[in-house]
């Protein structure tokens, strides 16, 4: 058995045969941790980062002690780790959020509170605690200020449009069983 991390494997038995074959039958059983596994990846936290301390250090930072007969590509790489140390200091990181970045462009702010009072709305619906119609004006809401926001944000986000527009063209074929 060849993997590339130990333990990944287990119960391995050799022996038998597969009908009239003259092959050895193997079986073996493959373990896997059952727990999602989360991102350690973080990220540069630009929001919080100090600009003008940043802009100091760089411009502190001793410059005449480079030989100036180095090349283009040497100063820049001189010049890219100068930059890189200074940023490692001063810029935070953070954890990259999953949801974060998953959100449309043109998803304001506002049509997201629109947008969660609508599903908050659908609940409540449910359980009858709101009637068809105080759902159906928040629906149509929301619609409004989706559609409104598309149509403004059309010329620069085409993507986003058209995968709305080919959303919305799609036909379901059936009810999927809940």
């Amino acid at each position: 058995m060849v993997t590339n991390a130990s333990g990944l494997t287990g119960d391995v038995k050799i022996g038998g045969s597969l009908g009239c074959s003259h092959h050895t039958l193997v079986e073996f059983a493959v373990l896997r941790d059952m727990g999602q596994v989360k991102s350690k990846v973080r990220t540069l936290n630009f929001r919080k980062a100090n600009f003008q301390l940043f802009k100091e250090l760089v411009t502190r930072t001793p410059w005449e002690p480079v030989p100036r007969n180095k090349g283009a590509e040497q100063s820049w790489q001189i010049f890219k780790d100068a930059f890189h140390r200074v940023q490692e200091l001063l810029v935070p990181r953070c954890k990259k959020s999953e949801k974060e970045g998953k959100r449309s462009a043109w998803l304001s702010g506002d049509l997201l509170v629109k947008l969660k009072g609508k599903k908050e709305m659908h609940r409540q619906w449910k359980q009858g605690q709101v009637s068809w119609e105080e759902y159906k004006d928040a629906a149509w809401l929301c619609r409004g200020g989706v559609r409104k926001n598309l149509a403004r944000d059309g010329k620069n986000n085409k993507k986003g449009f058209y995968r709305y527009v080919n959303q919305k063209r799609k036909v379901k074929e059936c009810v999927p069983p809940q």
